[in-house]
């Protein structure tokens, strides 16, 4: 599978995905160090690669403008924030999510749960 790793997560993450046969890039190696989520969005759209970060304005720019792709995976509450723990939690259940992010999915990993919603996600309410 091919990664974008947001430059919110470690470089460590990308090197470990890669490391375990994947194709990781993390923001910085791109040049988007700095760059805005949209245009974060856009350039994993083009290249075909899913989102991994810890910043939940993807699902709400991938909600406003109903896009199908490109699928994101999110980091939420965890406790151990260290790259080697998120990466393994990420390898630890992607053989799970792997058809939903190939469809196009914002896909939510806790330390206990995992949770999909597939795109395009529809508007939340009174927004």
């Amino acid at each position: 599978m091919r990664f974008l790793i947001d430059e919110n997560l470690s470089p460590r993450v990308a090197e470990i995905l890669r490391a375990a046969g994947h194709d990781a890039t993390h923001a910085r190696d791109l040049g988007l160090g700095a760059a805005s989520d949209p245009v974060v969005l856009e350039t994993a759209g083009r290249d075909d690669r899913v989102i991994v970060s810890a910043d939940t304005d993807f699902g709400a720019l991938l909600a406003h403008d109903h896009r199908d792709k490109p699928s994101v995976i999110l980091f939420r509450r965890q406790h151990d924030r260290r790259a080697s723990v998120q990466a393994q939690l990420l390898l630890d259940n992607l053989d799970a999510v792997t058809d939903d992010l190939e469809a196009g999915a914002v896909v939510v990993l806790t330390e206990s749960r995992v949770r999909v919603r597939r795109l395009p996600l529809l508007p939340e309410p009174g927004l």
